[in-house]
């Protein structure tokens, strides 16, 4: 991306994602468009097996297919006691066209499945990280600008927060007594995986756009 992009194009549906994204690259001073704005572009098959490799695939797909740069990313939810899940299938845990709830729902059951027998007066279930990884390419370079975050907490049993999406409201931060989904924007961007991830991305336009 440099200064003659006169949009930020992100390859995603997630109407959160796109607010994040917003408020984070906001000093761009480029209006952010997602796939909301470009319906034709084709469906994207998720089949890698990282984050990165996801996050790679969706944004050459659309960005070849529009001729811009797209900016795209791959994040998930990686579960300790779950060895790792969902991971990279976190959107569609609970199968295709699962709702945020339905997926929760399912983290839910199988964590608690797993407690059989243990303590279930327990709230906090299973340390756990969210992972984000931010690919942005260039159809006319064929190059990519790459950034990743991290942060740490743990799901717990009683869902709290109405802000946020997918898993935030099971995700526990024990610093700030309070799940993701009950932060405001600035306070998950200051926190979050993808806020981590924008940050570092962001350093990078800067230093390409001097």
């Amino acid at each position: 991306m440099n200064k003659k992009d006169s949009v930020l194009i992100v390859a995603t549906r997630n109407q959160g994602k796109v607010r994040e994204f917003a408020h984070a690259l906001d000093f761009l001073g480029k209006p952010v468009k997602s796939m909301f704005d470009y319906p034709n572009v084709p469906e994207v098959v998720e089949d890698g097996e990282t984050f990165a490799e996801n996050a790679r695939k969706k944004a050459k797909v659309v960005g070849d297919f529009l001729g811009q740069a797209v900016l795209a990313d791959d994040s998930g939810l990686c579960v300790d006691k779950l060895e790792g899940a969902p991971g990279v299938h976190s959107a569609r845990y609970a199968g295709e066209g699962a709702s945020d709830e339905d997926n929760n729902e399912k983290l839910l059951g199988e964590l608690e499945r797993l407690q059989l027998g243990e303590d279930t007066e327990q709230p906090l279930l299973s340390t756990a990280r969210f992972v984000c990884h931010l690919a942005l390419y260039d159809p006319k370079t064929g190059e990519f600008t790459e950034a990743s975050g991290t942060v740490e907490g743990w799901i717990t049993s009683e869902p709290a927060g109405g802000g946020g999406f997918g898993y935030d409201p099971l995700f526990y931060l024990p610093e700030y007594e309070k799940t993701l989904a009950e932060l405001t924007v600035s306070e998950k961007q200051a926190i979050s995986h993808r806020g981590a991830a924008l940050r570092q991305l962001a350093g990078k336009l800067n230093d390409m756009n001097k």
